[in-house]
């Protein structure tokens, strides 16, 4: 068998178009999410993101050879997002799962309001089903830390169904309370009670209360 011999150095020119590629491909996924989170998913077309980047409208598929490559790119940095604010700190990962569960929620609700363009792209169906960029690998593990959680507070249950169930019922107060039915049906500003309820439904009253 031939000895292998190591890959050639990379040329100065080479190097250079590397780095230029890498930068131009963050700044193409920069706009976009600048784009979704001002106009919304709607906004997101390889032409304005192209346009908004200051590069010719053919440029984006360099990088990105279809749209849903592009609008995969975006999603995978709001997942990226979701998860650092969703994520225990450290030697917080044995607490209480009950308040876990109840500060993932929270955090879930407050990222699709404070982000509702890409909260939509996150959870478009094609996305996800598309396995472009290993989306499954970013957020399928939300789901299962969900899962997780549910089964250590509910240990007599599916826990896969009921965080189905709970996380059916946070993507429903986020979308009525972005349009202002929940505000309207409820009188509060103010979703903390719908989400303890919502948790209370789904996991038993809390103990002590």
């Amino acid at each position: 068998m031939k000895a292998s011999t190591p890959d050639p150095e990379p040329t100065p020119e080479a190097s250079g178009r590397t780095a230029s590629d890498a930068g131009l491909r963050t700044r193409l996924v920069d706009v976009g999410v600048d784009l979704v989170s001002r106009e919304g998913a709607g906004a997101l077309t390889l032409r304005e993101i192209a346009r908004r980047a200051g590069v010719s409208h053919g440029a984006p598929r360099r990088y990105f050879p279809t749209h849903l490559d592009l609008l995969s790119a975006i999603a995978h940095r709001g997942f990226t997002d979701l998860a650092a604010r969703v994520r225990p700190a450290p030697g917080d990962e044995d607490a209480d799962p009950r308040g876990r569960l109840a500060e993932l929620s929270g955090g879930y609700l407050q990222f699709a309001l404070e982000n509702p363009g890409m909260y939509e792209l996150m959870f478009r169906h094609d996305l996800l089903e598309s396995g472009h960029l290993r989306l499954r690998d970013t957020s399928l593990p939300l789901f299962g830390v969900l899962v997780e959680l549910v089964g250590r507070v509910r240990p007599d249950a599916d826990a896969r169904a009921v965080a189905a169930a709970l996380w059916a019922n946070l993507h429903g107060i986020a979308q009525l309370w972005r349009w202002g039915s929940l505000q309207l049906a409820t009188g509060t500003d103010d979703f903390a009670p719908l989400l303890r309820t919502a948790l209370d439904a789904h996991l038993g009253p809390e103990a002590g209360r």
